[in-house]
């Protein structure tokens, strides 16, 4: 039994991983296109902050693979799948043939379609050669005005560990009125635009870039208001569209991602999918939470445990330049039947908010404090009534080891 994986993201190596720890027998080959071994994506913002060597990106001891006795193939492209053979393409030139196939080949940087975007000075942020490749930009010549397009979580990440770096003017532009539009409500933003202005951060909210504009390099941006802003580097964080060519090419079920059931398998009896390219229910996560979920139930079927996805509640604990964020479940409620409570305080820099459906907790938001972020994340994903303590969960203080018995 050959269980060939493409991939060697997170879903990928999870897939991997995982399918070997069910005590699987199965020969496990992981293909993918980076020449490195596999790293936690976020570890790109600290590498580019200058607060983590390169050697010490990766998740895992280099015999790691080895050990498992999983054959990884790095800096391999497949250029082709024949989805009646189990069968896939490498690099044009040779065809390996498996039982089953797993396709995690992840996304790709969304660039818009504006004129100028091919131009020298605009980075994407997916890679550890595009980190390294922005780096080298950064510090080649005269410090440049650096413009991050996207006020989303991976672009105020950028921002922060570009202006650690000892950058001094760097601009994050967001289309939408709002920074976190996806994470936070216009309270939560608007008291975390006032953090990052702090830290010497700039921004221009609900702009829309026309135009990329300068002699064979950027020099400025124009938006469609007609105003312009200066820039020497241009990072580009606008969000990633799954890489379904390959699958598309192949004759797979595909719509915005490559479509799966339940059991996360394609329209090929055979063939799964995990991570930023499948699409699940209609729904495309783009999220570390779910690509782990995703791939360990792919594992689980792989070895004959079957395994049903129900979906992943959307939750991040983390810092968002160096302000803690945890944001989980449903933020922006429409419609009836919710209850909302909150708490602010300027001062300190904290927000909180939870929202309540039938009294069962179903999305909160908890900003400019650490303590309690990952207990309320856990309470929303378990859809958790709190009973008597509802009006006690904002509290500073509030001991959650209070609901264990509830």
């Amino acid at each position: 039994m050959r269980t060939i994986i493409l991939g060697h993201g997170l879903a990928g190596t999870m897939a991997g991983k995982t399918l070997r720890e069910l005590g699987s027998p199965a020969e496990i080959i992981i293909i993918g296109e980076e020449k490195y071994p596999y790293y936690p994506r976020p570890n790109l913002i600290d590498f580019i902050a200058g607060d983590l060597p390169l050697n010490r990106m990766f998740a895992f001891p280099p015999d790691w693979a080895e050990k498992q006795k999983i054959q990884v193939n790095y800096g391999r492209r497949i250029t082709g799948l024949d989805k009646e053979k189990m069968a896939v393409e490498i690099d044009g030139q040779e065809w390996i043939k498996g039982d089953n196939l797993v396709l995690a080949t992840g996304a790709a940087p969304l660039l818009p379609g504006i004129p100028g975007v091919e131009k020298k000075g605009v980075f994407s942020l997916r890679t550890i050669d595009d980190a390294q490749s922005l780096l080298e930009f950064l510090t080649a010549g005269p410090e440049p005005e650096v413009v991050v397009l996207g006020g989303g979580l991976l672009g105020l990440e950028i921002a922060r560990a570009i202006l650690k770096r000892g950058l001094k003017t760097v601009t994050v532009v967001e289309y939408f009125n709002r920074l976190l539009p996806r994470q936070l409500d216009e309270t939560g933003a608007r008291l975390l635009r006032v953090q990052l202005e702090k830290m010497g951060l700039k921004f221009l909210l609900g702009k829309e870039a026309a135009e990329i504009e300068g002699e064979g390099k950027v020099s400025q941006i124009k938006f469609k208001d007609g105003s312009q802003l200066p820039a020497g580097a241009i990072i580009v964080a606008a969000g990633v569209k799954p890489r379904i060519e390959l699958a598309l090419k192949a004759g797979l079920s595909c719509n915005r991602g490559l479509l799966v059931d339940d059991y996360l398998q394609t329209s090929q009896a055979g063939i799964y999918a995990a991570g930023d390219v499948a699409e699940h229910r209609g729904r495309i996560y783009g999220l570390i939470p779910a690509a782990f979920d995703q791939a360990r139930t792919v594992a689980y079927n792989l070895a004959g445990q079957e395994k049903k996805y129900e979906g992943t509640v959307p939750a991040n604990t983390l810092k968002v330049a160096g302000v803690f964020l945890t944001t989980a479940g449903l933020i922006l409620p429409e419609g009836e039947g919710f209850e909302i409570l909150s708490r602010l305080d300027e001062e300190q820099g904290v927000y909180k908010k939870l929202v309540f459906k039938d009294n069962q907790l179903v999305g909160a938001i908890w900003l400019g404090v650490k303590k309690g972020g990952q207990e309320i994340s856990r309470l929303v994903q378990a859809r958790k009534d709190p009973g008597q303590y509802k009006s006690n969960l904002l509290a500073d203080n509030f001991d959650f080891s209070r609901l264990n018995n509830l």
